[in-house]
């Protein structure tokens, strides 16, 4: 592909992006798509035959991002500081979850019964687990079972972010939940 391309394609889906986490997913067409990115409609279907491949797109490279964070530790004494940028990024993300993707997330998931989001989860567990490992390893973290560990910090996240959705919920019950998290693999002394 070309750097033109690879431009065009960038510009697609990033625009795409924000058209998602305005509309949710249900909502977005491609003559949406092709309006925002000022582009035509065989321009588009160039790179992208639906919505749902670009918002799979989409969420694909958000995975990637999140992976990269977690990928990040180089050695054990970073393992503490990834971990905490982890959950800051959470944070952030719960306490603006109305312009995050997750309205989209929900809509797609909710009609599309596949195991995208399982494979989602079972990833981000995956390089949780790895991180935990790490910082064991080098002793920034109390002996746990890293796989559990890294579930159930997945399943308080995925709580939070519900909540969020549903509800209302306080920068200082976040915290709170983050900390009790935290607490349960620092090495006390």
């Amino acid at each position: 592909m070309s750097e033109k391309s690879v431009l065009k394609k960038k510009l697609i889906v990033d625009t795409a992006k924000k058209i998602f986490i305005r509309k949710g997913f249900k909502a977005v067409s491609m003559k949406d798509i092709v309006e925002a990115c000022d582009i035509s409609r065989g321009g588009l279907y160039l790179y992208f035959s639906d919505t749902e491949e670009i918002f799979l797109e989409v969420l694909r490279q958000e995975a990637e991002a999140a992976e990269d964070i977690l990928s990040s530790a180089d050695d054990a004494s970073a393992a503490f500081d990834v971990l905490a940028a982890f959950m800051k990024a959470q944070k952030k993300e719960i306490l603006r979850i109305r312009k995050t993707l997750a309205v989209a997330k929900l809509e797609y998931f909710s009609s599309h019964k596949g195991s995208l989001l399982q494979q989602q989860f079972d990833a981000d567990v995956m390089h949780l687990a790895q991180l935990i490992d790490l910082g064991v390893a080098g002793e920034v973290f109390a002996p746990v079972d890293s796989q559990a560990a890294a579930e159930n910090i997945m399943y308080v996240l995925e709580g939070l972010r519900t909540i969020a959705l549903t509800g209302r919920v306080s920068e200082e019950t976040i915290d709170k939940e983050l900390m009790i998290l935290m607490q349960g693999l620092i090495i006390e002394e």
